[in-house]
């Protein structure tokens, strides 16, 4: 409460600087901030984009621990590393296997002939579709798991009464295992959702929203707004301005939870 109102003053930091009520001014200086709308629409990119792609190969990779293979419980294990590891590390980590110079990813397309020199997090070009293959890698786990455990759930009968009647595999699969999945698709889905719209600490330590802002989440925006300019009241009103945004992810969500509780 004490941030949504900070939202509606002009709080600036410094001693002693005294604190006054503009009411919807920062919201009015906030509408024509170019560069922050700008962010804005990087956000979203950034949110859907690992989200869509987060979603695709976590129902692979959870089709195929899904299959009665050898070792699975390993691969099992291996696909919750990710998990298990802090963002600034898996930023930190990223960031060398992405060096221009001396990264394993340059040395392995060099050695099939491709271009090696590539500056993946330093280009205007590579910065952000780089930043967003990282977002999934490290968001993966959790959905995988999600699917998985939906996909042990759905009733094996309905796959074999499929079978008798001559479906195939994809035709099971399109018929039989996704809707089965779907609460579980749109929940999952909506929440990746709201946490990749509010991602900080991996893309502050993988590239602090450069180069030349292409990389630059409303997170981010607002962070330097309020610790590096010192304007708290504005960047309050900008973490109002995402709040809504994100409430609006939630009210979608719950609206779909109880249109599928209904039918």
């Amino acid at each position: 409460m004490q941030g949504i109102l900070l939202g509606f003053t002009d709080s600036k930091a410094g001693l002693n600087a005294v604190v006054s009520f503009n009411g919807l001014e920062n919201y009015a200086r906030l509408a024509g901030n170019e560069l922050f709308w700008n962010s804005f629409r990087i956000g979203l990119v950034w949110a859907f984009g690992v989200t869509a792609l987060q979603f695709l190969a976590s129902l692979g990779l959870a089709l195929l621990l899904n299959l009665d293979l050898k070792f699975r419980g390993v691969a099992r294990t291996l696909a919750l590393v990710p998990w298990a590891m802090p963002p600034v590390v898996i930023a930190i980590m990223w960031r060398l296997m992405l060096n221009p110079s001396y990264g394993p990813i340059n040395e392995a397309m060099r050695t099939v002939g491709f271009p090696g020199d590539i500056n993946w997090l330093g280009s205007f070009s590579t910065a952000l579709p780089a930043v967003i293959v990282v977002g999934v890698w490290a968001g993966m786990p959790q959905t995988t798991i999600t699917l998985l455990a939906g996909l042990q759930n759905v009733p094996a009968e309905l796959h074999e009464a499929a079978a008798i009647d001559g479906a195939g595999v994809l035709h099971r699969f399109w018929h039989v295992t996704l809707p089965a999945l779907r609460p579980i698709i749109v929940a999952i889905t909506t929440l990746d959702l709201i946490w990749n719209f509010n991602s900080f600490a991996l893309v502050f330590v993988l590239t602090a929203g450069g180069p030349g802002g292409q990389t630059m989440l409303p997170m981010l925006f607002a962070y330097n707004e309020a610790f590096r300019y010192g304007e708290f009241g504005y960047a309050a009103a900008m973490g109002n301005v995402m709040v809504i945004v994100i409430s609006v992810f939630l009210f979608l969500y719950l609206r779909g939870q109880a249109r599928s509780r209904l039918s």
